[in-house]
């Protein structure tokens, strides 16, 4: 496992290779997303509150996974487009990854670790919460909405 989140290398959306370290000092949410789960409508409030919150440093960040009943089928190319035609999303996505399993990103063995709850990820739409100093300070169910006052409670607390 790394040292720093901000180290872990991953690729935006548009292939292009990057790191996390430009988000360093903001607050996160970070999400694995799916365009065909029962849950996909989660986009329209993680779009909200990232809309709410970015100016004073919050930043919502999607990864797209397709573990969890194949729901997220498509190319890079066609996620994004639907991202952003259905709902508007303009958060930062970046590539599909794995989640769980052999292929797990190690971002997302970094965010299991780092949150003290080891369980796999449960579905799509999990959420964690990280500080300004790149901490894990909470993890949220996949049922728990973007806009559900927990979350919007933890997130005013950080900014």
């Amino acid at each position: 496992m790394t040292n720093s989140l901000y180290d872990i290398p991953v690729r935006r959306i548009d292939g292009a290779d990057a790191t996390l370290a430009e988000h360093r000092g903001d607050v996160l949410l970070i999400v694995n997303v799916a365009s065909q789960c029962g849950l996909t409508p989660q986009y329209a409030p993680l779009q909200h509150i990232y809309e709410q919150y970015h100016d004073r440093g919050f930043a919502v960040l999607g990864f797209p996974a397709n573990d969890f009943g194949a729901q997220e089928p498509g190319t890079n190319h066609e996620i994004k487009a639907f991202c952003e035609t259905s709902f508007g999303v303009q958060f930062p996505m970046f590539a599909k990854i794995a989640v769980k399993g052999e292929a797990q990103h190690p971002l997302y063995r970094h965010l299991i670790a780092a949150s003290g709850q080891h369980s796999d990820i449960a579905w799509n739409f999990e959420k964690f919460l990280v500080d300004r100093s790149g901490s894990v300070v909470a993890r949220f169910a996949p049922d728990v909405a973007p806009d559900d006052p927990r979350i919007v409670a933890a997130v005013e607390a950080l900014l």
